[in-house]
């Protein structure tokens, strides 16, 4: 199970006890995304498999013993554990015009939100990185690449985003959303992509 799966999906409260009681509780969390998800639960004394949103398992001196749990429970007895947990990372993208560090009409609407977004965090890691597509040398692409995420960093510094939260890259035009042969105009590869921690 991935890092980011174990984290999301499963709460652990260790609570002191006797031999004979319950030492603590592990419940599945449901997954952000809708995805079937599990967790096996090893203890000494045996295994329970825990595969539904809000199963749990009673970990004892005897293993674990299957137990129930619901949204409302873990809410009341882990909301505090779960308000604190940091919001999960989010990724945008903003397309520019042809040669140019102007965002397109669409962008410029979908940059209120997108800057929405990156408010709700209390301290924002931000990676802005730019993209051109396949028409231009090598050496204008670079560079505009690079005028183009800082046309954004410029955006968020001025919206209150500080600046020594944002890393702005410029990659030319090295990883295009659609290939193409060189000097060949494509709209989706002209963007900044934005990820937001």
């Amino acid at each position: 199970m991935s890092r980011h799966a174990f984290a999301a999906l499963l709460l652990a409260a260790l609570l002191a006890g006797c031999a004979s009681k319950p030492q603590g509780t592990v419940v599945l969390l449901p997954d952000a995304q809708g995805k079937d998800t599990a967790l096996l639960v090893k203890q000494d004394g045996g295994d329970l498999l825990l595969d539904q949103p809000y199963a749990a398992a009673q970990l004892t001196s005897r293993g674990p013993l299957k137990a129930s749990s619901s949204a409302e429970q873990v809410q009341a007895q882990f909301g505090a554990a779960l308000a604190a947990r940091p919001l999960p990372p989010l990724q945008f993208t903003l397309y520019f015009i042809e040669g140019k560090d102007e965002f397109t009409d669409e962008s410029k609407r979908a940059f209120d939100s997108v800057f929405g977004e990156i408010a709700r965090r209390p301290v924002p890691d931000v990676l802005v990185i730019g993209h051109t597509d396949r028409a231009g040398t090598d050496a204008f692409n670079d560079a505009l690449s690079r005028q183009r995420a800082e046309v954004v960093r410029r955006a968020l510094v001025a919206r209150g985003v500080a600046a020594e939260n944002i890393v702005v890259v410029g990659r030319g035009e090295r990883e295009p959303i659609v290939a193409t042969a060189d000097g060949v105009a494509e709209a989706r590869n002209r963007r900044v992509e934005i990820l937001v921690r």
